[in-house]
């Protein structure tokens, strides 16, 4: 079975060597998409991890790595520019193409969006590119050192401050991002692009991603992402960021599938390695998430276990009801079904038999209150009742079931 994530290493742009996570689905890949991070951020950057998770979770391989002299990766920094960055980008896709895949999908964060918009035309294979809250020039990025631009200009090179962290920056770097002809390169890129950008970004304006749209020939689309940071320091900013670049991909990429034969009719879930309890689950073509809610220890990023079992309840008789208008031909307007679990002592629940409650202990009590659109005759309400006791999972959780289970192991080492 596929790892959720792998840890990598190639070769950059000098021969340094970079870290990187191959984010991979949990069945079969539908497209491989390289991320590139925003300017002395890492690929672990949190936005970043969501982004990627969610990606994997809609069948897309994301690799992610460190630029050159950043995060795990080797090399000193202070010798890096924009040119080397774009050229560290080459060097991961001509790994990805080598090993795995070519990239058809480029995704680039702040300055790694201009350097995502500078190399799509260079790799033939990427049929779609995204940027979220990136620059529409390099140089915009020397907005942000103040006065200490002045002292790499006058000295050569200076220490400057970055979110908190000490850098050495030279005038190489400096010159080399004022050298480069950003929106010529975006106008011959000539591949669908979708701009990702938040009106309130205080980082990067928002007037960037109208010069970037300007530019670029079409298809091309623009995103709204509200109120978020330039960070995307909200969990549900990233959300909302990967959900819209899974949605907007389907049209350039191959649509999701089947496992094929390993696991076509099972459900299959597994550990993706992101916070404590969050699962990734494949039930056929469909993905999705399993975790637990933040005051419990999760992520909150998926329905629990528990939900699950509602959701398998609530789903059943909804279709068992509507199965049955249909034979009878009724009118019946649209169904919601709204499903509560909880454990509580036999000897409160009002549904048990005497026997059941003379039991002791708790048991499990799902409370199922279904609404109907439109007025609804008593008799036909007591009907709907009686037919929704008969849907497959009522009658499952009613009564006992086996469960069969077997261990596999894989052989050890040597």
């Amino acid at each position: 079975m596929t790892p959720i994530s792998q840890k990598l290493e190639f070769p950059g742009h000098a021969g340094a060597r970079l870290a990187a996570r191959l984010d991979l689905p949990n069945g079969p890949v539908r497209a491989f998409a390289l991320f590139a991070h925003c300017f002395t951020c890492s690929k672990d950057l949190a936005a970043v991890r969501r982004i990627a998770a969610e990606l994997a979770r809609e069948g897309i391989a994301v690799l992610r790595f460190d630029f050159t002299g950043l995060g795990s990766s080797e090399g000193e920094f202070a010798s890096t520019n924009f040119s080397s960055n774009t050229a560290d980008l080459l060097a991961a896709a001509d790994h990805l193409r080598t090993h795995y895949q070519a990239p058809s999908v480029l995704i680039g964060h702040s300055l790694g969006g201009a350097a995502v918009l500078a190399v799509a035309k260079d790799i033939p294979e990427v049929r779609a590119a995204v940027t979220i809250g990136a620059p529409s020039d390099a140089a915009h990025v020397l907005k942000n050192l103040g006065t200490s631009l002045e002292a790499v200009e006058k000295a050569g090179e200076a220490e400057v401050t970055l979110a908190g962290r000490t850098f050495t920056l030279r005038r190489q770097f400096v010159e080399d991002v004022r050298s480069q002809p950003l929106k010529a390169a975006i106008s011959a890129m000539r591949k669908p692009l979708l701009i990702l950008h938040a009106p309130l970004d205080e980082t990067v304006g928002i007037e960037n991603a109208t010069e970037i749209f300007l530019a670029a020939k079409h298809p091309k689309s623009f995103v709204s992402l509200d109120t978020a940071d330039h960070l995307l320091t909200r969990p549900q900013d990233a959300a909302f960021a990967a959900r819209v670049i899974a949605g907007w991909l389907s049209r350039y990429i191959v649509g999701d599938r089947p496992q094929g034969g390993e696991a076509v009719e099972h459900v299959r879930v597994m550990e993706t390695g992101e916070g404590r309890f969050q699962n990734a689950v494949q039930a056929g073509r469909h993905r999705l998430f399993a975790d637990e809610p933040e005051k419990l220890g999760g992520l909150d990023s998926g329905p629990s276990p528990y939900d699950f079992l509602s959701i398998a309840l609530g789903a059943c008789t909804s279709m068992t009801l509507r199965m049955y208008a249909d034979h009878k031909k009724l009118s019946l307007g649209r169904v919601h079904v709204d499903v509560s679990h909880a454990k509580i002592h036999a000897r409160d629940c009002e549904e048990c038999t005497d026997a059941e409650r003379a039991g002791g202990g708790r048991i499990d009590r799902f409370e199922r209150v279904i609404s109907i659109d439109g007025a609804l005759p008593d008799e036909l309400a007591d009907k709907l009742a009686e037919i929704a006791g008969k849907c497959p999972v009522h009658r499952t959780l009613e009564a006992s079931a086996k469960i069969s289970t077997v261990v596999k192991t894989e052989p050890a080492d040597g």
